[in-house]
């Protein structure tokens, strides 16, 4: 087994193409009346289609999200799992709309200034993590605070704490004097990123980097947080040990993550990555043209080729 936990240089480029994306997250809910409530009524997303208890949430026809509703109880605090699935706006509007479709219900939401994008945290019903982001890589760039480094650096030189509070009013403008309110999230809404609960930081980044073959991007201990990418800011990929040394994984049933997909762009690439997995001694699970596999901490992934 390949040991990859140690190495010190978190950068690096990546292995895999730079046309490698996200697919549909498989989250567990309680109920689909309440799921609803929040991933429609409040993200925006779009019930495209329903079979079997699962249902595929999407923007302009898209699949983004499966719910797999009859989950027995709601996710397990300080668990492995998922932290939260950042849903990438192409517009900053979209952000505001969004915004004003949480307010619309009083559900509970906390904007964040990450200088490199522009955040909007909310929880379904049964606990599962939400971002809705639109990306500003333009305004900055991110440093490592292990190192010295400010966190976050504006395109001017100026230190940013990369956790402001995003200012609402400037947001809610986005919308025009005279606003038209949008139900759904629009076509070009995709899954920008996935960020899971794992047990321990360097291995963490010794697999999403040197084994699925993400760029290395930061690993910032005294945060208990890392992040793998392609090619830009923000990340594609975050791990964060938040939920303690001792979390393991949720009791089978509850609410939470099933497994995240990421989509290659051709065979040769899946064969690559299957290689890498075989000699990491990381589990593979043939699906068809797919695979499923583990992160060290039993977050599930499948891994596929793009139609």
């Amino acid at each position: 087994m390949i040991d990859t936990s140690m190495q010190t240089n978190v950068k690096s480029a990546p292995l895999l193409p730079l046309t490698t994306t996200l697919g549909t997250v498989h989250i567990a809910v309680t109920d689909r009346a309440r799921a609803l409530a929040i991933w429609q009524d409040v993200v925006g997303l779009e019930l495209l289609a329903e079979s079997g208890g699962a249902l595929t949430m999407g923007a302009g026809g898209k699949p983004l999200i499966v719910l797999e509703t009859g989950a027995t109880a709601p996710v397990t605090p300080r668990s492995i799992g998922l932290y939260h699935v950042a849903i990438h706006v192409p517009q900053r509007a979209d952000l505001a709309q969004m915004t004003v479709r949480a307010m619309q219900r009083n559900v509970r939401i906390s904007p964040t200034d990450h200088l490199v994008s522009e955040a909007i945290y909310l929880w379904d019903l049964d606990g599962n993590g939400i971002e809705i982001t639109f990306e500003t890589p333009w305004r900055g760039s991110l440093g490592d605070p292990d190192k010295g480094e400010t966190y976050a650096i504006t395109a001017d030189g100026k230190p940013h704490s990369g956790r402001d509070p995003i200012d609402l009013d400037g947001l809610l403008a986005e919308l025009g004097a005279q606003p038209v309110l949008a139900a759904r999230m629009p076509a070009g809404t995709r899954i920008g990123h996935v960020h899971v609960h794992v047990k321990d930081l360097h291995q963490a980044m010794g697999f999403y980097r040197d084994v699925i073959g993400f760029a290395g991007f930061l690993l910032i201990d005294s945060f208990g947080m890392g992040d793998v990418g392609l090619d830009y800011m923000p990340h594609t990929l975050a791990f964060n040990v938040w939920s303690g040394p001792n979390a393991t994984l949720p009791a089978a049933g509850t609410a939470g993550l099933r497994w995240f997909t990421i989509v290659l762009p051709d065979a040769a690439t899946l064969d690559q990555v299957r290689a890498r997995l075989q000699q990491a001694g990381a589990p593979i699970e043939a699906l068809g043209n797919s695979i499923e596999t583990q992160d060290p901490s039993g977050n599930r992934i499948q891994i596929m080729v793009s139609d």
